[in-house]
C-alpha cells in the first residue's frame, strides 16, 4: 500500500477538526474524498504534506512514518500537493514557477524529460514560458500548479479541489488531465467539491462528515449507492 493514514487527529487550537481518520490508496489508484465544506478533509492533505501537525495517528508512505517530517522531507520522499487555488508565483514567469518545483531534485538528467512531460500535457505552459504567472487566467494558473507539482517527480499527487472556479470546459479538460497522469503511473488523492466528476474518476471514495469518514468503498459500488446518489448527485 502506498499511503497509510490510521486513526489520524488533527486540531486548530481546541478544535479538533480531523478526528480518527483512516484510510488508504494503492499504488497507481485514483481516491477521492467528498463532502461539505468543513468536514476535514483538506486538512487530511495539509497534515499529509506537513503543513500541520497531527495531534494523533500514523501517516505511512511507501511503509514508512512521514507524520512529523518537514514539508521539503515529504516532497523529496515522493509527495507533491496542487493546494486550493493553485497559489502560484505570480511575479515569476511560467519557466520560472516550474523551476521551483524541481528546486529539491539532484537527478538534473531526468528534469528535461519531466519538462516535456509537462508540456505534453499542458501545451499552453510552453507557449507561456516567459510570461508572468500572474497575468494568465484561473485556468491556465492552475495548469501552472499542476506542472510545478508534476516537477518534483512525485508518486502520489494531493490535489485539493482542482475544479475549483473554473468553468465546465476547464473542469472537464482537468479531469482528463488528471487521468492521463495516473495511467503514467502517480497516485492521486483528491479532494474535490464536484462530487460528480470525483466520483466517476476515481477507484475508491471515502465520504467525510465533521472530521470523520461515514461511508467508503469502490466508487463504481458508492455510485449507485441512495445514501450518496441523495446527498451528492441529485439522485
Amino acid at each position: 500500500m502506498l499511503l497509510e493514514i490510521e486513526d489520524l487527529h488533527v486540531h486548530y487550537g481546541p478544535i479538533e477538526v480531523v478526528k480518527g481518520v483512516s484510510l488508504k490508496a494503492a499504488e497507481g489508484s485514483i481516491v477521492s474524498l467528498i463532502g461539505a465544506n468543513g468536514a476535514g478533509k483538506t486538512t487530511v492533505l495539509r497534515a499529509l504534506s506537513g503543513l500541520k501537525r497531527p495531534t494523533g495517528g500514523q501517516i505511512r508512505f511507501q511503509g514508512q512514518r512521514i507524520d512529523g517530517w518537514r514539508p521539503a522531507r515529504i516532497v523529496k520522499a515522493g509527495v507533491a500537493q496542487v493546494p486550493e487555488g493553485g497559489r502560484i508565483f505570480t511575479k515569476l514567469t511560467v519557466a520560472e514557477n516550474l523551476k521551483t518545483g524541481a528546486y529539491l531534485r539532484r537527478d538534473r538528467e531526468k528534469l528535461q524529460a519531466d519538462y516535456e512531460r509537462v508540456f505534453h500535457h499542458f501545451p499552453i505552459l510552453k507557449e507561456r514560458a516567459g510570461q508572468k504567472a500572474g497575468t494568465m487566467s484561473g485556468g491556465e494558473r492552475q495548469m501552472l500548479a499542476f506542472g510545478r507539482a508534476l516537477m518534483n517527480g512525485p508518486r502520489l499527487l494531493a490535489l485539493d479541489e482542482p475544479s475549483l472556479g473554473l468553468s465546465p470546459i476547464l473542469v472537464g479538460i482537468i479531469f482528463k488531465i488528471i487521468k492521463a497522469i495516473n495511467e503514467e503511473g502517480v497516485t492521486i488523492l483528491l479532494v474535490e467539491q464536484n462530487a460528480k466528476m470525483a466520483i466517476e474518476s476515481a477507484d475508491y471514495l471515502y465520504v467525510f462528515e465533521t472530521g470523520r469518514i461515514v461511508l467508503e468503498g469502490p466508487s463504481e459500488e458508492l455510485r449507485t449507492s441512495e445514501e450518496v446518489k441523495k446527498a451528492y448527485l441529485g439522485g
